[in-house]
């Protein structure tokens, strides 16, 4: 028996040893996203930006066509390439201008990523763009990961709104459903607590999730919807974690989330802002 015991808890000692280790590779895979597999569009502006740290940030700036509602700064999923992000957003978006940088040690993006490393980037890019471009609204769209450095960003700047797409109340809860026997408090680097920025946060948000979400549990979305102050949308996509951006009527509920943040700064007569009731409407 002795030695049995002695067995399982060296085993276990190397599963959790090996997730320590590995928990870098496994939040930021950015050899994944090093290569964009789409052009962008010939009027994109490239754009360079130095971090507190040093390290120089690299992203592009494609405008609206025609008048622009606002800005929208992206923050992609961790395994798709912020160029790509761009073009995604910008085809769908056309009418604000959008801008989105390659996260830190993302090539070609210097340095090394973890989580203080991207909300840094992230704050550094809000004001640059902001101070530079003096928008007439700014919004923040995050996929996956990067649903999770906008929520960070709506916490500390002011955000005219923000849409979470495929997102988790933290990945610190993301990681102890999947590893539950795994001490993920003592473990985890990069626990990104949505829920703590975005709780008693006044701005308004939208969520759109997958309905077959294997990556980030369908209840790790409900959890931060319910600690949402003012959300305006909460609409369930088919597809899954990935695939939903294929689904043609992904580009309808994200102009409608959009039209629904703006919306929500409306004022109506004695001076009261409109109210939208939040839809949670699988396909």
């Amino acid at each position: 028996m002795v030695p049995w015991l002695i067995g399982g808890a060296a085993a276990y000692g190397l599963v959790v040893g090996g997730l320590y280790l590995l928990q870098d590779q496994l939040v930021f895979p950015r050899h994944a996203a090093r290569t964009p597999l789409w052009p962008l569009p010939e009027h994109a502006e490239r754009l360079q930006l130095v971090s507190a740290d040093g390290d120089r940030l690299f992203g592009v700036l494609i405008r609206a066509t025609g008048a622009g509602r606002g800005l929208v700064i992206g923050f992609p999923g961790n395994a798709w390439n912020a160029e790509d992000y761009a073009t995604f957003l910008a085809q769908r978006l056309f009418d604000f201008d959008v801008a989105v940088f390659h996260y830190r040690g993302y090539h070609p993006s210097e340095g090394t990523p973890g989580e203080r490393q991207l909300f840094d980037d992230a704050r550094l890019i809000h004001d640059t763009l902001v101070r530079g471009l003096r928008p007439r609204r700014v919004y923040a769209v995050g996929a996956s990961l990067g649903s999770g450095v906008a929520a960070h960003l709506a916490a500390e700047r002011r955000l005219h709104g923000i849409v979470l797409m495929t997102p988790f109340d933290s990945v610190y809860a993301v990681a102890k459903s999947r590893y539950p026997a795994v001490p993920v408090g003592w473990l985890l680097r990069h626990p990104f607590r949505s829920d703590l920025h975005l709780a008693g946060r006044d701005v308004p948000a939208a969520v759109i999730a997958a309905s077959h979400d294997t990556v980030v549990p369908p209840e790790r979305t409900r959890a931060l919807v319910r600690v949402l102050r003012r959300p305006v949308l909460h609409e369930v996509v088919e597809g899954t974690h990935s695939g939903l951006y294929d689904n043609p009527r992904f580009d309808e509920v994200l102009r409608r989330a959009m039209d629904a943040l703006e919306r929500a700064h409306e004022p109506l007569s004695g001076g009261s802002r409109v109210s939208v009731e939040v839809e949670d409407a699988a396909s």
